[in-house]
């Protein structure tokens, strides 16, 4: 009988999307002769239970409070009522204060766990040679307990498991103390693992030997766990299989529960990040030990998107990239355009682009972005290293929202370092851009694995740290074993070093903004040869302002974030022979940021109004070129005076 491998994809895996990491490897799998099947068992869970109740614990319960690895706490380690009790009220009623009803629900999940883990046993494992267990985010326990009752069940089954949870020494760590796990896939598993099963399949002789040369694993030898160095960054990409989601699809078509919900269609074009090779953000422990930026030529990620799209049809596409390759702007941009795909494409990009960027996303169809904005405090950003300004990160907002370009951004704080000014700077700034996209959720810091803050916490002024609390109500395990499995940490402050005392009113002033109704807009209008502001914000001071010439040049200068050095060229461009005071300018410029019409940081300002679509080809034009000023008509007025602005 020809054997195969069973990829496991386990609660708590979304239902949206399928198994991206196990759908490559199932594809590469076949490039070697090895059948492997996808087994989407949460799919079975969500069945169990029903759809609402997996949804709400996947998508609305605070991931890192670990719920849904509580449900499975009991199926791995037996009854410990003490240790149930401590987690619901440390962790569920005292730390994210979850309603009795609700942490009562969370409960009642629990009596589905072992009818469900015994519904998994008893599906056919006897062609099953290798078991291969993908665990990220709340996967884990839930895994676990299935992986020891199928390795008592079935002893013939190797087990093994890889993914984000499992990466560097936690993998190595879990390998010691879980004895029924035989091997472990650390970080990208797309060679290593293929070669794993050739290696495990060629027999006993010999193995050993042939487990060393492979990177990226461990293994068991002599009843020790050993590891091998770790895996090498796949490259070039375009040597990776298509994913194979025909087990997603398959598996979706006999889900009640996962019918009821829209498919989202993943894919990736690139691994690594290049601004983190370049910069490291403080915060970020993304891509562990591959940081390195590698992406797919354009010819191969163009086929390889359009023939997913073509066999699947599914209306959403996201891309797991952790940021979008910059050359793709002049390549795969122009060709999305004229595929015309259907629906919304998602990205994360960096924040500091050019409007001519936000067009060629929005003409690409790529609708929804995630950008990386965390702050609008300059100080604060350069805490994070993320290389860019408050400013900027306003402009990328205001142009997203000309474009139809949806923002998905989160403000956060308590970062070491910062100060109360920073958040009065976004007390200030927040109610003049309530217009734009504002954050979807404000939060303080969290401390990965992999970042810099966890690499070097006393370099930022931080100490004691140690993993987050659910990791040892969770796992009974002794402190220096928690700190080996754990991916998220506590963290204590330096003196001194601490979080504003006032950045709590910036996340109650967020929430009154979000929750305050019509939040107005400020416009730039054409009518005929003449150009307006009209403020419909609430409060708007100016709810109309007709722009002299001369205005009008500052006004579409100020469209990107200039200096008043810029603004002058810009001027002295458009209206040739004519003098200018720069003290006049300023004044100018200062009346439209206390009118709410801009914003200023220091010697550089950024206009808010949202233009017409009538100028935007010119300023998508000016913004390619990258002049410092930009190429306006001849104008023949002066900028009018601050009583001249207010009427």
């Amino acid at each position: 009988m020809e054997k195969r491998v069973a990829l496991i994809h386990m609660p708590w895996g979304e239902l949206e999307r399928p198994a991206l990491g196990v759908s490559l490897l199932q594809a590469g799998l076949e490039r070697h002769g090895i059948t492997a099947d996808v087994v989407y068992l949460n799919m079975t869970f969500a069945d169990f239970i029903g759809v609402e109740r997996y949804q709400w614990v996947t998508h609305e319960l605070p991931h890192i409070a670990f719920a849904g690895e509580w449900v499975f706490s009991e199926a791995l380690y037996g009854s410990d009522p003490a240790r149930d009790a401590a987690y619901t009220n440390e962790i569920l009623r005292t730390q994210w204060r979850l309603p009795a009803r609700r942490i009562a629900e969370l409960t009642e999940l629990r009596r589905f766990v072992e009818p469900f883990l015994a519904h998994a046993l008893a599906l056919r494992w006897d062609d099953v040679d290798i078991v291969g267990f993908t665990s990220t985010f709340e996967q884990n326990l839930a895994s676990l307990a299935l992986a020891r009752r199928l390795a008592a069940a079935q002893p013939h089954l190797a087990i093994a498991f890889g993914g984000a949870n499992w990466e560097g020494p936690m993998g190595i760590e879990y390998h010691r103390r879980f004895p029924f796990v035989d091997y472990v896939c650390s970080g990208e598993a797309d060679e290593s693992f293929p070669a794993l099963v050739l290696a495990h399949r060629a027999g006993e002789a010999g193995r050993e030997l042939r487990l060393r040369e492979i990177r990226g694993i461990v293994f068991r030898c002599g009843g020790a766990t050993v590891g091998t160095p770790p895996a090498r960054p796949v490259e070039p990409m375009d040597s990776l299989p298509i994913p194979d989601f025909s087990t997603y699809f398959a598996a979706r078509s006999k889900s009640s529960a996962a019918q009821q919900v829209a498919p989202v269609l993943l894919f990736e074009s690139s691994r690594g990040c290049w601004w983190g090779a370049k910069s490291h953000c403080t915060f970020c422990g993304l891509n562990g030990h591959s940081m390195g930026f590698r992406s797919k030529s354009p010819q191969r990620f163009l086929h390889e998107l359009g023939t997913l799209v073509e066999r699947w049809r599914c209306p959403t596409l996201e891309a797991v990239d952790n940021i979008l390759d910059m050359k793709y702007f002049e390549s795969v941009l122009p060709a999305l355009e004229r595929m015309h795909l259907p629906g919304e494409i998602f990205y994360e990009i960096k924040a500091n682009l050019k409007r001519h960027h936000v067009a060629a996303l929005a003409r690409a169809g790529i609708t929804r972005i995630q950008p990386g904005i965390e702050s609008l405090s300059t100080h604060i950003l350069r805490l994070m290293r993320k290389g860019t300004t408050m400013l900027r990160n306003v402009q990328l907002l205001k142009w997203c929202r000309e474009y139809g370009v949806a923002v998905d951004w989160n403000l956060l704080y308590g970062f070491p370092g910062e100060r109360d000014e920073d958040y009065a700077t976004m007390l200030d700034v927040l109610p003049k851009i309530r217009h734009l996209p504002l954050a979807a959720a404000c939060g303080p810091i969290r401390l990965d694995r992999f970042s810099p803050y966890w690499q070097q916490p006393g370099a930022f002024g931080l100490q004691n740290l140690r993993p987050i609390a659910p990791y040892r109500l969770l796992y009974p395990l002794r402190d220096i074993e928690l700190d080996r499995i754990a991916y998220y940490f506590d963290f204590d402050y330096a003196r001194g070093n601490g979080p504003s005392a006032i950045a709590a009113a910036v996340v109650d002033l967020l929430e009154s903004l979000r929750d305050g109704g019509d939040r107005g807009t400020l416009l730039v209008i054409a009518s005929g040869a003449e150009l307006y502001l009209q403020d419909t914000r609430p409060g708007a001071a100016v709810p109309t302002l007709r722009l002299s010439p001369y205005e009008r040049t500052i006004v579409e200068c100020l469209d990107e974030v200039r200096s008043v050095a810029t603004v002058m060229r810009a001027l002295h461009a458009a209206h040739p022979g004519d003098s200018f005071a720069e003290d006049d300018v300023r004044r100018y410029l200062d009346d439209l940021v206390r009118y709410a019409f801009a914003l200023r940081e220091g010697e550089h300002y950024l206009g808010l109004a949202l233009m017409p679509a009538a100028l935007r080809p010119r300023l998508e034009a000016a913004s390619r070129r990258e002049l410092g000023g930009l190429a306006l008509e001849r104008r023949s007025e002066a900028p009018r005076g601050t009583a001249d602005v207010a009427c």
